[in-house]
């Protein structure tokens, strides 16, 4: 059995067979300005067999959320991340960089480039470190989760049962190192997938941001999982648009 549960932003528990792997994991409802949405995950969200860290980002590699999965559980994170990040001491980390194949457990995780930025922001000086995407798969079924990215060349990328598929933002503008609906869906159709859940979008905006900016507040926070789906019309791809905690059965 497959399931997916989406707990906002880019934080998913994803099942294969016996494995619950989670991406991203965030349960602030404040992150500085932005205020996230909807109530924080409960404490059942909060276990795994394995955690997957994109990159550097506080919405991505939050620390006190990562502290309680327990210093048993496998966190697989961007290289260099031990030296860059203080608070993850005790903690059973996995450094990765692009390119590399991982085994942890029943779950085989490749690691993919990401076109985004790796640093640890908004401190001035920095540390670096690689933004990753992931192709994971266990017990004859496989997850691909990009991470933030810009568009990039997914060919390479072998086709997947479910996609997690970043479409938004958190605040006024996208950039280039994010993807917006019609280029995830794009991204998508290159990779392939069965099924498909929208992330990083609808959970964390700044206070007061949607009064000041409502078309954007609109177009960037409520409208890109309808847009995404729209875009996947007719690709062959069953997209699922989970509430907030939602299991679905695949």
């Amino acid at each position: 059995m497959s399931t997916v549960c989406w707990w906002g932003h880019s934080f998913t528990t994803v099942r294969l067979g016996s494995m619950a792997v989670v991406t991203d994991p965030l349960a602030a409802t404040r992150l500085f300005h932005l205020r996230r949405a909807a109530p924080p995950p409960p404490p059942e969200a909060l276990t795994a067999d394995l955690v997957l860290i994109s990159h550097l980002h506080l919405d991505h590699l939050h620390v006190p959320t990562l502290r309680q999965f327990g210093s048993a559980t496998p966190i697989v994170v961007p290289k260099g991340t031990a030296s860059a990040i203080g608070g993850l001491e005790g903690m059973h980390l996995i450094e990765a960089e692009p390119g590399e194949t991982i085994e942890i457990g029943e779950v085989k995780i490749e690691v993919l480039p990401a076109r985004h930025d790796g640093r640890r922001l908004p401190h001035p000086r920095a540390h670096r470190a690689p933004a990753l995407g992931f192709r994971f798969a266990a017990a004859g079924r496989s997850c691909w989760y990009p991470g933030d990215t810009g568009v990039q060349d997914f060919s390479a990328v072998e086709a997947v049962d479910l996609a997690l598929v970043p479409i938004g933002g958190w605040g006024p503008t996208l950039g280039v190192h994010h993807l917006n609906p019609s280029q995830a869906a794009a991204a998508l159709r290159e990779v392939g997938a069965r099924y498909a859940v929208p992330v990083h979008y609808g959970t964390f905006w700044p206070v007061g941001l949607e009064y000041l900016m409502r078309s954007n507040h609109e177009r960037l926070f409520l409208a890109p999982a309808i847009r995404f789906r729209n875009e996947m019309a007719g690709a062959g791809t069953s997209v699922i648009v989970p509430e907030f905690g939602e299991t679905v059965e695949l």
